[in-house]
């Protein structure tokens, strides 16, 4: 009796690991999925708030797991500011000052080019894989495809502001929501995907928005126009020599 015990015990952890490793491989495919080993995507921000709205037009390359590029091409008064990302470091550059800014972990919070995402949601290349551990909540059908509901709780010494994230991605690597909730696991923010479609021979998120909960007619919008994948770029793109001056 004791060894089928022991049996039985074994079974449901190897079982619960397995599990886990499933949510883990999921999350890890739909970031792999979007990002490629490498990409460019000229994409449209908008701000929207409840007496005004603008839009930029805007250019982001990514490279390997840890590194990002995204430069303002319009408006005109805007033209030129950007974002780099290696790991977990970030910097800025503006025209206007003519400087390039290592953002600080203080500032990480912050609001991204003055819209709904963070500098750390920008800037948190594989944090999500690194600083979590994952559960997988529910598997569920959705229009013929299979959604998967996933439950990241952060490790006890990540450096990170939320209790919980909850990520819905589909079978297609597509991630459709991402649910952020604070340390008493009230829901803060939420990204959903609006619209789905086929762009650089993948299936994509093509429009994405970002909200408060406390705010729900205060957004931004990420628009992809076009995207291209598996490109040869250079390191050289990714430093903070080319963000002062572009030469891509």
């Amino acid at each position: 009796m004791r060894v089928l015990v022991l049996a039985l015990i074994a079974s449901l952890s190897a079982a619960a690991g397995a599990q886990e490793n499933d949510a883990e491989s999921i999350v890890r495919d739909s970031i792999n999925h979007w990002r490629g080993l490498s990409s460019k995507t000229e994409l449209t921000m908008v701000i929207h708030r409840p007496d005004w709205e603008r839009s930029m037009t805007m250019a982001g390359w990514t490279k390997g797991e840890d590194k990002s590029l995204v430069r303002v091409l319009e408006p005109r008064k805007d033209r030129g500011n950007g974002t780099l990302t290696i790991k977990k470091n970030m910097w800025s550059f503006a025209p206007k000052v003519n400087r390039v800014i290592k953002i600080p972990s203080s500032m990480m919070g912050q609001s991204w080019m003055g819209s709904d995402f963070s500098n750390k949601d920008i800037a948190r290349a594989d944090d999500i894989l690194d600083d979590y551990e994952y559960t997988l909540l529910t598997t569920d059908a959705v229009d013929g495809v299979e959604v998967y509901e996933i439950d990241a709780i952060p490790h006890e010494d990540a450096a990170v502001v939320w209790g919980k994230e909850v990520l819905t991605i589909t079978a297609e690597s597509v991630l459709i929501k991402h649910a952020f909730y604070d340390q008493d696991g009230e829901l803060v923010k939420v990204l959903e995907t609006l619209e789905v479609s086929e762009m650089g021979g993948r299936t994509i998120a093509k429009r994405q928005r970002m909200h408060e909960i406390e705010t729900p007619d205060e957004w931004t919008e990420i628009r992809v126009e076009s995207v291209e994948y598996g490109l040869e770029l250079s390191d050289s793109l990714f430093t903070q020599s080319n963000l002062q001056n572009p030469r891509d």
